[in-house]
């Protein structure tokens, strides 16, 4: 094994309780042009198109197959801001190497499977799944409530039954209003939980605490990163998808960059 291989080692803690600092704006977007400097240096798009295009293929596919599917598909890809946070994981460790000084490649990502803290990562995104299935359920529910059982008969059908009923209306308006609770909710436990895991010797809960008190020092400025996030991974899905494989790990680097500066230890 070369040093190029080693993971690098958790850096201990002065307290379970670190100093959360207070951003600005100015910050923020400080963070986003460092992990775009870090994508640039260690482009990792090849990963993430290897991993998105085989799911969205299947994806049409099962649309294709079964109608039944359509009136998901945007859940579906709302999961994207929901499962980012652990997808992005490996853009952390090269975020974290090259910002320590040390050799950094793209396969160098693979090392967080090697990290101290791998399992701790795995509990947090079995948490993350967990919330996924129960928004996809959530959603069913406020797609049966709406529709009863009534599958489309097209996509243009689909469209017109969202766009031109007050069902259709109720429907986004609740999905929307529900699909945001969940959306503030990853936000507040994970923004910063995953890279300070990657980074310190710390459980689960100490990472869960941290990030929810970042998210309530920081409202303003979480709330236009969440903003950020949303957006970008809207316009990264429009042109069929390719987009993602630049912005998820663009998202992922600014995220280790946003830990740096909100937490201080």
């Amino acid at each position: 094994m070369t040093t190029a291989d080693v993971p690098i080692t958790a850096r201990e803690t002065r307290t379970d309780h670190p100093i959360i600092r207070q951003i600005t704006l100015t910050d923020l977007m400080d963070a986003i042009a460092k992990g775009l400097a870090d994508f640039n240096a260690m482009p990792t798009h090849f990963f993430f198109l290897a991993i998105i295009y085989p799911i969205v293929t299947f994806g049409i596919a099962g649309i294709y197959g079964e109608l039944d599917l359509l009136p998901f598909i945007f859940p579906l890809l709302a999961g994207y801001t929901i499962l980012g946070p652990l997808a992005a994981t490996g853009m952390y460790e090269l975020s974290r190497r090259r910002e320590f000084g040390r050799y950094t490649s793209r396969t160098n990502a693979f090392l967080v499977f090697k990290s101290h803290s791998i399992n701790a990562i795995a509990l947090l995104g079995i948490i993350l799944m967990v919330i996924y299935f129960a928004w996809l359920y959530v959603a069913q529910l406020i797609y049966q409530h709406n529709f009863g059982d009534v599958i489309p008969e097209s996509y243009i059908g689909f469209a017109n039954q969202i766009l031109t009923t007050q069902q259709g209306l109720d429907m986004m308006i609740a999905g929307g209003s529900v699909g945001f609770l969940f959306a503030v909710v990853v936000l507040s436990f994970s923004v910063v939980s995953f890279p300070m895991l990657l980074d310190l010797d710390v459980g689960v809960l100490t990472a869960i605490k941290t990030s929810i008190r970042a998210v309530a020092a920081n409202p303003i400025i979480m709330a236009v990163w969440g903003v950020i996030v949303a957006s970008s991974l809207l316009v990264g899905s429009l042109p069929a998808f390719v987009g993602l494989c630049i912005v998820l790990p663009i998202l992922g680097h600014s995220t280790w960059h946003l830990y740096r500066k909100i937490v201080d230890c």
